[in-house]
């Protein structure tokens, strides 16, 4: 007999259970509280996981790191890592190593902990996107960079030691790969290529699909985007890595996946029509209804973004929490929090700040201000104490053609007199202006300052790396020297075991070499670069602005040269044909055997 429709079992709402704790440990204001500044739009803001760093990028190729404290965020270094547009940043695993790529055709490799840079890739393609590859506490960190014009994805050695990619991958995808994201749970990368085909795969053996997933790619929904015409435009694995999300251009479906299994969990219509729809049907007494003339303004945006998508510098990404319960990402109407198990919308950042937020990304972690916590300590109620156990989560984003990032935070005391720091002075041209015109910059110091050099000694090659953008007239200076022929013949003149080798002296003896401009020439000293590791190569002098042809390679550290030398380069391969030119035998600092320079390649 059919049971009556109040007889019918009812269906149990979904609960998250936890939810008000999970939700406790995002951040309380939904204000921006701060904001900060680069001199061109930002492109990008990276969180490093297990560092607490934030890294943010802009489209002029500089790279800015900030240390998350107590509270808050303080600035400690800038770099300016790429000559024209940067395309792409990737943050490995455990948070020690970031990358940028650059339309400059430049990988710029750098360690998180000590903000330095460490190596600079000269690629011969033109780069697409970059991801860290490889598990936490992998003995070789292994970086994937894609090809723009063709499928191909190139491995490289993450330390930055060889030029050449370990590995190139040619039998995963069939078009330019346009995302890639790397899961440490499952040693596997979900890439995606410009035809809307994802893939799984793992970055060592045969690149094959791991076998810890799905078994056949039919049983999945990694063909929707294919079955749909589009194309993810982000992509974002959760920490827990059991799910990933991406949004989708141009259905503006944000995509929430299984990862194992590769399944459709949910899916959010963030699409123009339906967001029309939405502020129609809703009554003019909600409070979610937005005026129409602040409904078409913002509107207008959305067509605006959605005209230049896809695009590598605008990215519309998503973040999730720490649980991967809930999503985080930027619309129309401010930044939402969705929880993926009910489906509701749970807060709304930035609804009236005046900005449409493009780039996210979330700390939730706790800096510890004691190392040492007794017994007694944690037994205690001493409110410093606990002050100091508290969260200060912050939400961190960038805002559509904004040269700003601004910060969510616990603070609910907003005052908008303050709130924006002016901690730059930003460019006078518009971002698209300002875009082409470093561009055009790229495209003349490509043409005018070389980065890389071969050294050809009697004892085997030393390969430099070259900083024109930070010392240009040494840079001119010694590669002009080299193509003329200047340095072939002239020997390591000076040989300090646990110090350096010198040369570039046509005399042989310290007292001679002239500059390419026939008198001495300033020092250029650079506060981002340091005697702080071997294998720096610096100009020699006779005391400040005396530069001429001589030059040095370190085998320690030096601090004590810095602000005295210009650093110009590094030696990053043939670094034992530096240690044996250091441990000849000497006399009065000479070598006994005359150690040469056959010639200099520029590359």
């Amino acid at each position: 007999m059919p049971l009556l429709p109040d007889q019918a079992p009812k269906k149990k709402r979904k609960v998250l259970q936890h939810e008000k704790l999970y939700l406790e440990a995002l951040p309380k204001g939904t204000k921006y509280s701060k904001s900060l500044m680069h001199r061109d739009t930002i492109a990008f803001v990276t969180v490093t996981p297990h560092t607490d760093f934030l890294i943010t990028s802009s489209v002029d190729g500089v790279v800015k790191f900030w240390k998350k404290q107590s509270v808050g965020i303080e600035f400690v270094k800038m770099f300016r890592a790429h000559v024209g547009e940067i395309r792409g940043v990737s943050v490995s695993a455990d948070g020690r190593s970031f990358a940028s790529i650059g339309m400059d055709k430049t990988v710029k490799i750098f360690d998180v902990v000590t903000f330095d840079l460490l190596a600079t890739i000269p690629l011969s393609l033109t780069p697409l996107c970059v991801c860290w590859v490889h598990r936490k506490g992998a003995p070789l960190p292994l970086l994937a960079i894609s090809d723009e014009v063709n499928s191909t994805i190139s491995i490289y050695d993450g330390r930055g030691e060889q030029h050449t990619p370990l590995h190139t991958v040619t039998n995963v995808h069939r078009k330019s790969v346009t995302l890639m994201a790397y899961n440490d749970k499952y040693d596997c990368v979900i890439s995606v290529d410009d035809g809307g085909m994802v893939e799984y795969w793992r970055p060592s053996g045969n690149f094959d699909k791991p076998p810890n997933v799905f078994d056949l790619k039919s049983d999945t929904n990694l063909f929707d985007f294919k079955k749909n015409k589009c194309v993810p435009i982000s992509l974002t694995i959760s920490p827990t890595g059991a799910a990933w999300s991406t949004f989708s251009h141009p259905d503006r479906l944000i995509r929430v996946f299984d990862f194992c299994t590769a399944k459709l969990i949910k899916t959010y219509d963030e699409s123009i029509s339906t967001l029309s729809t939405r502020q129609q049907s809703l009554p003019a007494s909600s409070v979610h209804k937005l005026e129409d003339l602040d409904f078409g303004r913002r509107l207008a945006i959305e067509r605006d973004i959605d005209s230049k998508s896809p695009s590598p510098v605008i990215r519309t990404t998503i973040a999730f929490d720490e649980t991967g319960y809930f999503l985080i990402y930027g619309s129309l109407v401010g930044i939402k929090v969705i929880n993926t198990i009910t489906h509701n919308c749970l807060r709304l950042y930035g609804r009236d700040d005046g900005f449409r937020a493009i780039n996210i990304a979330i700390y939730q972690g706790a800096p510890k201000r004691k190392e040492v916590m007794t017994v007694e300590m944690a037994a205690s109620s001493n409110p410093l104490l606990e002050e100091g156990e508290e969260r200060d989560p912050i939400i961190f984003a960038t805002g559509w053609s904004k040269q700003r990032f601004y910060m969510f935070t616990n603070d609910t005391s907003v005052s908008k007199s303050d709130r924006d720091i002016l901690n730059e002075r930003p460019l006078a041209a518009s971002g698209t202006d300002a875009a082409a015109a470093a561009a055009a910059a790229a495209k003349k110091q490509e043409a005018a300052a070389p980065t890389a050099c071969i050294l050809h000694t009697t004892m085997g090659d030393i390969h430099l790396r070259l900083f024109p953008e930070h010392a240009p007239k040494a840079v001119e200076n010694f590669t002009t020297h080299a193509r003329n022929g200047y340095y072939n013949g002239t020997i390591f003149h000076r040989v300090i075991r646990k110090f350096m080798i010198q040369g570039g002296d046509p005399l042989g003896d310290g007292t001679g070499g002239d500059s390419i401009w026939g008198r001495e020439f300033e020092d250029e000293i650079c506060d981002e670069l340091k005697h702080d590791r071997p294998y720096t190569l610096s100009m020699a002098n006779a005391g400040r602005n005396t530069n001429g042809s001589q030059f040095f390679i370190t085998t320690e550290k030096c601090p004590w040269l810095d602000g005295k030398h210009t650093i110009f380069g590094r030696a990053v391969q043939g670094l034992d044909v530096v240690h044996r030119i250091e441990n000849v035998r000497t006399f009065k600092d000479k070598p006994e055997t005359d150690i040469e320079i056959v010639s200099i390649t520029v590359l």
